[in-house]
């Protein structure tokens, strides 16, 4: 895999914007995934992963070969994202829940085609809750837990896309565990 893509981003280099879109399309799920785990926002999600596809796109020649373009991309996918955070001012989309609704939001107001069992609707309320302690946690912590449990990357990955020393992605990670430990009591 990591061949065909160093292929790939030769091509893009050289000016090949068809070459760009495979790359996109190799990784937009990916990255939209982590810009969401991060962001808990469909709509803020679409507009980092976006933005990362142009900034890998305008910055491909600083892209060095000898690394994976995963890490590259996942990086800049990241780092979007804490900006982001950092700068959140109250956003308000369809989606968000209303106070006073008792748990009821946009979709809610749609019939289901399908019942779901009981026992899929409480985990999916426990990954609900879960996701959403994730979301105070401070930016640090959120984004080593999303990237070590949720998106099951290594320590050296992580220590990659964040561009922190290995021993320091273990102790956002710890506190991080111990942060949502206590959120979750």
């Amino acid at each position: 895999m990591d061949s065909v893509v160093k292929k790939i981003v030769r091509e893009v280099k050289r000016g090949n914007q068809d070459a760009f879109a495979e790359l996109m399309e190799l990784y937009k799920d990916k990255v939209y995934h982590i810009a969401y785990r991060m962001l808990g926002n469909s709509h803020e999600a679409q507009d980092v992963a976006q933005e990362a596809f142009l900034r890998a796109y305008m910055n491909i020649e600083s892209y060095d070969e000898n690394r994976k373009f995963s890490t590259w991309i996942f990086r800049i996918a990241t780092n979007l994202a804490i900006d982001r955070i950092r700068k959140k001012k109250p956003d308000f989309h369809l989606e968000d829940k209303v106070g006073g609704t008792e748990n009821l939001d946009y979709y809610s107001q749609f019939a289901s085609e399908e019942e779901l069992p009981e026992e899929q609707i409480v985990k999916l309320e426990l990954q609900q809750w879960i996701q959403d302690e994730i979301m105070h946690l401070p930016p640090k912590y959120r984004s080593a837990i999303i990237l070590k449990y949720l998106e099951d990357m290594s320590l050296k990955e992580i220590s990659e896309i964040l561009n922190l020393p290995v021993a320091t992605v273990k102790t956002r990670i710890h506190r991080g565990r111990e942060a949502l430990r206590k959120r979750l009591k």
